[in-house]
């Protein structure tokens, strides 16, 4: 559980994070979305202490970030950074994979079938160089060498950007079958057709406050709010808003061609 009370944040003098109180529990996925600049990436940093609060309080399971070393709690929360190459540092998939193990595990006979089982679960070819990979497979190497670790917490920072549709697919699906299982997902995104598709809750910051905190389907359904923070509704709810009474429950195609269907057999 990852709780913030009244935190403030700011780089200098310039304030990015004003007066945030929230909540995360623990097998949540939450999207969190807003216009760029509004401190998104900067709220996903403060829930695991690679940034702590300028005022306020934020708790990873009682233990206060600001006190607690960030190591850590790196040992229960992985962070995928928005470009792989940040995150990558070894000329092979599997001394990636063994480098982020060597950080949590000390059994070495343990961590040499933790990074065997990995690869074998993605597909890699162990002594293959990641830097010679797609921008998509990168990124897959990445979220491996994090999903290596076994985190409770998995925080996303714009995991599909620079991806095609499938790699975008496979990514997501992936991420969805670990929470499903447990994980705790924090997503920061921009592309609202994945936030709809994946998500169960969004959290909208503009400004560096947070002006909205629902389930998925009911912050999608008010387009007020988000224009308040410079985003859309994903496409097919925006369409279903536009059609009015009788779409008020369509938030995907499927939903939206038995609806039409209906209603022409009638």
């Amino acid at each position: 559980m990852i709780i913030f009370e009244h935190v403030h944040f700011s780089y200098g003098l310039e304030p990015v994070i004003n007066d945030v109180s929230c909540q995360i529990n623990s097998g949540d996925f939450v999207a969190v979305i807003g216009e760029n600049g509004a401190g998104k990436s900067t709220l996903s940093k403060l829930c695991n202490g690679l940034l702590k609060p300028s005022q306020g309080r934020v708790t990873v399971d009682g233990q206060d970030t600001r006190t607690t070393r960030t190591s850590r709690l790196a040992r229960s929360i992985g962070f995928l950074f928005q470009n792989p190459d940040r995150q990558l540092c070894q000329t092979t998939i599997r001394g990636e994979i063994m480098f982020g193990l060597e950080c949590v595990l000390d059994d070495a006979g343990l961590r040499k079938k933790r990074c065997a089982d990995t690869l074998e679960q993605f597909g890699f070819n162990g002594d293959a160089d990641p830097f010679t990979l797609s921008r998509g497979d990168r990124q897959r190497v990445a979220l491996a060498s994090l999903l290596a670790c076994r985190p409770e917490v998995l925080i996303l920072d714009e995991p599909t950007t620079g991806l095609d549709y499938r790699e975008c697919t496979q990514i997501m699906e992936l991420i969805r079958d670990l929470n499903e299982h447990g994980t705790t997902i924090i997503m920061v995104s921009h592309d609202m057709e994945v936030v709809q598709d994946y998500a169960k809750r969004i959290l909208v910051i503009s400004n560096g406050a947070l002006i909205g905190d629902g389930d998925t389907a009911e912050i999608m359904r008010k387009p007020d709010l988000l224009t308040a923070a410079s985003v859309a509704p994903a496409q097919i709810t925006a369409l279903a808003l536009r059609l009015g009474k009788g779409f008020e429950k369509v938030f995907t195609v499927e939903q939206m061609t038995l609806e039409i269907e209906g209603r022409c057999q009638k």
